[in-house]
């Protein structure tokens, strides 16, 4: 097994890091394993912001919930058209891309780009974090980090030197993920089956016995993300879409 695939199948989140800052030479060697992600035209339309100086680095962590305290580096990742239509207006051009397409290409582009830098971190020993509370606060987050219009944080990842060797999660595997030629809708059966890598999980059992749920699922559709909370958030992030010039229809 290669050392890429074999990296990739040991991933495993890491929460809690040694005070050991990320030197410049290996930040930079991993971005630019981002910079050289797939993306649609070969326009980047992404900005990555680093930050590890304080106290921006504790602010950023406060609109995380705290999260990853002892993080030495963060990298927030964001779309980015700002970028381009300058570009396009230092060239004379129109300005055509503060629409929903392209906030749909350049979500998949940071994405890319994001993976391809977690991946280089982890096989040069470093580990990290990602932050689906990037988008409870987009609005803070990207005030904080004085994101122009045109340029919204989609991504967070709190990265550093490993203090913990944290238990590895248990993934869906390919009965549940994996449809071969066409899309196979499961039966309930299959469905249950293709699951039972969740919720015979001991430490998701754990978790069920102590939120006095039925069951996992149970868990997130009642407590980690309700759908009160998720129509509130959408709205905001909706809002936020729109004030940056990313919704124009």
């Amino acid at each position: 097994m290669n050392n890429a695939i074999d990296t990739m199948l040991q991933h495993r989140s890491v929460r809690r890091f040694t005070p050991e800052a990320v030197s410049e030479e290996l930040l930079n060697n991993i971005i630019d394993c981002g910079l050289r992600a797939s993306n649609t035209g070969n326009m980047q339309l992404y900005s990555v912001i680093a930050t590890q100086q304080e106290p921006l680095r504790s602010e950023l962590c406060k609109l995380h919930f705290g999260q990853c305290a002892t993080a030495p580096l963060w990298l927030t990742i964001c779309t980015d058209v700002a970028r381009y239509h300058q570009y396009c207006r230092v060239n004379g051009c129109d300005e055509p891309y503060g629409n929903l397409l392209w906030f749909i290409s350049a979500l998949v582009d940071a994405s890319l780009c994001a993976q391809n830098i977690c991946v280089a971190a982890e096989a040069q020993g470093l580990g990290f974090c990602y932050l689906g509370t990037v988008n409870y606060n987009t609005r803070q987050i990207a005030e904080l980090l004085k994101c122009p219009k045109g340029v919204v944080p989609v991504i967070a990842i709190a990265m550093g030197h490993p203090a913990e060797e944290p238990r590895m999660s248990e993934r869906l595997g390919q009965d549940a993920i994996l449809h071969r030629e066409t899309y196979h809708v499961p039966t309930d059966a299959e469905l249950v089956a293709s699951h039972k890598v969740r919720d015979d999980d001991p430490f998701n059992k754990k978790m069920v016995e102590e939120n006095g749920t039925r069951n996992y699922c149970e868990i997130f559709t009642t407590k980690r993300y309700p759908s009160s909370q998720n129509v509130a958030i959408s709205r905001d992030l909706l809002q936020f879409l729109k004030d940056s010039g990313m919704w124009e229809f």
